[in-house]
């Protein structure tokens, strides 16, 4: 019977587990960017107010 190769199977989990955190990081990543996006706008009341006379 033909052995089983074992660091295969490991290797094909770490590079799975390596592209799930990545996937992870890239949606926590592009939910802070939103977040920021929507802090940087500036409101209406805002830029009615900001220029000098």
């Amino acid at each position: 019977m033909a052995k089983t190769n074992y660091s295969y199977e490991k290797r094909a989990r770490e590079l799975e587990k390596e592209k799930k955190k990545e996937e992870k990081r890239k949606k926590k990543l592009a939910q802070n960017s939103d977040e920021t996006q929507e802090e940087d706008t500036p409101t209406a009341s805002n830029t009615s107010n900001n220029h000098e006379t």
